[in-house]
C-alpha cells in the first residue's frame, strides 16, 4: 500500500468516525429534549365559546396531547370529570379545560320544584348572585287603598339559586303607569317548596319590585313573622 493508499484510508476511517460522532450527538439532543418534555398525556380543549351556568357536554370541547409536565394539576384529562357539571364562568374558544372552571350541577331535594322569575338586572342581581347561592327574597308591594301604607316584605328566605340566565330587554313600549318597572330583567331558577314557589310567582306578577338580597354562607337563620314586613310610618 503506497502513501497516497494509506492517507485515503485514514481520511475513510476518520468520515466514519465523525459520522458516529454526530449521529451519537443527535441521539443525545433526542434524549435530552425526550427527558425535558416528559411523557405526553390528554387534555381537553374549548372548541367555541361556553356561556356560564351552562351543562357541559364531551361535543363542546376537543381532545388535544401535550407534555405532561406542561399541564396545571387542575387540568381535565378524562371527559367523565365533567359528568353533572357546569360552566361556573365563560369558557373562551381554545382555552385549555380545567377543573376550576366547573362546578357541580345543583340537584333538587326531595319535595323541592324548579321555579324561575324574571328578576331586575341593576337592582335585583348585580353580577354577584351566582348557582348554588342562598337569597332572601324581597317584595314591595302598593297599598290596596289610598288610605293603605305601602310595604316591604320578606316572602321567601334562604331559597337556593339553581340557574342564573342571560339579561333579557323587557317590552320597550311602556305606558305611563309603568315608567318605574325594569327595562331589563335576569330569569332566576329557583329550588323551592310548593309554598313558597307560590309566594316568588304571586310576588313576580302583583309586587312593584322583587329583590334578592345575598345570604351569607352559614349565615342563614329564621327571621320572625314581626320582622318579614316593613312600613315606613312603623320605622322607629
Amino acid at each position: 500500500m503506497n502513501s497516497r493508499q494509506r492517507r485515503g484510508v485514514i481520511l475513510l476511517i476518520l468520515s466514519v468516525l465523525c459520522a458516529l460522532g454526530a449521529f451519537a450527538g443527535v441521539l443525545s439532543v433526542i434524549s435530552d429534549v425526550r427527558s425535558k418534555v416528559g411523557p405526553e398525556v390528554t387534555a381537553y380543549r374549548v372548541k367555541s365559546a361556553v356561556q356560564p351556568y351552562t351543562a357541559l357536554g364531551a361535543d363542546q370541547f376537543e381532545k388535544v396531547r401535550m407534555p405532561k409536565r406542561w399541564l396545571s394539576a387542575n387540568a381535565v384529562t378524562d371527559l367523565a370529570q365533567l359528568r353533572g357539571k357546569i360552566a361556573v364562568t365563560t369558557l373562551r374558544a381554545g382555552s385549555l379545560l380545567q377543573t376550576d372552571m366547573v362546578v357541580d350541577q345543583p340537584e333538587l331535594r326531595p319535595g323541592q320544584q324548579e321555579v324561575a322569575i324574571m328578576i331586575d338586572a341593576a337592582t335585583g342581581v348585580a353580577g354577584k348572585i351566582t348557582p348554588g347561592a342562598k337569597v332572601n327574597v324581597y317584595a314591595t308591594f302598593e297599598g290596596k287603598k289610598e288610605s293603605d301604607p305601602d310595604q316591604s316584605k320578606i316572602i321567601v328566605t334562604d331559597a337556593r339559586v339553581l340557574d342564573v340566565g342571560k339579561i333579557t330587554a323587557l317590552d320597550p313600549d311602556r305606558d305611563r303607569d309603568q315608567q318605574r318597572r325594569p327595562t331589563e330583567a335576569v330569569p332566576i331558577t329557583f329550588a323551592l317548596s310548593a309554598l313558597d314557589a307560590q309566594r316568588v310567582t304571586y310576588a313576580e306578577s302583583f309586587a312593584q319590585r322583587v329583590r334578592l338580597a345575598l345570604v351569607a354562607p352559614g349565615g342563614e337563620s329564621a327571621i320572625p313573622d314581626r320582622e318579614r314586613t316593613y312600613e315606613l310610618a312603623t320605622d322607629k
